[in-house]
């Protein structure tokens, strides 16, 4: 692995140099490539969604990982919008001049070398290596064990195209060891590694966060609220609620528990009842949502949890402060939101809700790159520091200073 990683090292102060338009082309050839290859890719994914089956993996996990003629082409689509975007190397962040004539600039810069763990989705690799390329970083990329076959293929075609532009298969890699094993040493090469990205499970996140002495940004549980507050405009709050929940269950942007107003709660209560059902939501509630719903009564244990599933915890609450000390204390700092039409609550909502991101009359459903207008996205960071929320190429940048003078000493 060391030898691997330092020809990726080695690779990224090539890749740091090139100019934003070269990395453009090389983008759209990437994409035309996966075009050209899909057969050879979709013969690939073939044998991971043989080896899923026979290993009696879910439905929702085999048809993640399946690649098709449609899949194939958005993931050349998303190449070619990340070619669109404005290349983030090289912005002025922020300029001055001392009194001393000395002029520093504060200019984005790449990280270097990242690596990202991930699971299920083989598109995950493409997507992975091409913001990582825009942003003038190498990728050491660590897929699931499901997706090898698929991984590896899709590596390939992108590697062809750097070495047909002269420049090292290296900037885009593949991490050799798919076992624990493998993670556990790379998230410790912190010689070579500037950042880890892990991607999945709550497991997986929390053994990372643990053990790496690498920088690591968390793509971490997606605990999301929506609140629907006594002046909401009630049609507004199903459409959103039922959206949050069940267009998309399985995701970490999806809502895992509904707070409702106590006020308006006999009013909603019912019509949400009759709206989940068609869409064959399991319901669990408090003490007085099970009991006026006939639903199964919720326990701590469901506040707690990122169900991933079409399933929906729902408890009534006071007031917007209730509503906001029950989302500081289960919330996992990824989206919430609040449906009203009241500025002041709504403001209150925004200004003292600690999370990524923070909505308005909408769904927590838009928190992804794509949505945003980033292209697609490298994850989406439950962290602080250094980037929150969805991640595109202007997060996949640090920056470092550089000063102007003439002759000065101090």
């Amino acid at each position: 692995m060391t030898d691997v990683l330092q020809k990726v090292k080695n690779s990224s102060r090539i890749v740091s140099t090139l100019k934003g338009g070269i990395k453009d082309k090389i983008l759209l050839e990437m994409a035309d490539n996966l075009e050209k290859e899909t057969n050879k890719i979709i013969e690939a994914n073939q044998k991971d969604i043989e080896y899923a089956k026979s290993a009696n993996l879910s439905s929702a996990l085999v048809d993640r990982l399946l690649l098709n003629e449609t899949r194939i082409k958005s993931m050349a689509n998303a190449l070619r919008e990340i070619a669109s975007l404005k290349n983030p190397v090289g912005r002025i962040l922020e300029g001055w001049e001392l009194p001393n004539g000395l002029r520093i600039e504060k200019t984005a810069i790449p990280i270097g070398v990242i690596g990202i763990i991930y699971e299920s989705r083989p598109n995950v690799t493409s997507d992975a290596a091409a913001l990582c390329f825009k942003s003038g970083n190498a990728c050491i990329l660590k897929g699931g064990k499901e997706a090898e076959h698929s991984n590896r293929i899709i590596a390939e075609v992108l590697q062809d195209v750097l070495v047909k532009n002269n420049l090292p298969k290296e900037i885009i890699s593949l991490l050799p060891d798919y076992s624990r094993e493998g993670v556990a040493k790379l998230i410790k090469m912190d010689k070579y590694v500037d950042l880890i990205i892990p991607r999945g499970g709550e497991g997986l996140v929390r053994y990372v966060s643990e053990n790496a002495t690498v920088p690591v940004v968390k793509h971490d549980k997606g605990l999301c609220h929506t609140y629907i507050h006594k002046d909401a405009d009630i049609d507004k709050a199903i459409k959103i609620a039922i959206n949050a929940k069940v267009q998309r269950p399985g995701v970490c942007n999806a809502m895992e528990t509904l707070l409702v107003d106590k006020e308006i709660a006999t009013l909603v209560l019912p019509i949400l009842k009759d709206e989940f059902d068609k869409a064959h939501t399991e319901l669990r509630g408090d003490e007085f949502v099970s009991e006026m719903l006939e639903v199964k009564k919720a326990d701590e244990k469901d506040w707690d949890t990122e169900y991933l599933a079409n399933i929906l915890s729902i408890k009534i609450v006071n007031n917007v402060d209730e509503a906001i000390a029950h989302i500081q204390k289960y919330g996992s700092g990824h989206s919430e939101a609040i449906v009203t039409e009241n500025y002041s609550a709504s403001e209150k909502f925004l200004n003292e809700i600690d999370a990524a991101c923070v909505y308005v009359n909408a769904s927590t459903r838009f928190t992804d790159g794509g949505e945003f207008g980033f292209g697609a996205e490298v994850g989406i960071s439950t962290n602080k520091l250094h980037a929150r929320g969805p991640m595109g190429i202007n997060d996949l940048t640090t920056y470092k200073f550089k000063i102007y003078g003439e002759g000065q000493i101090r």
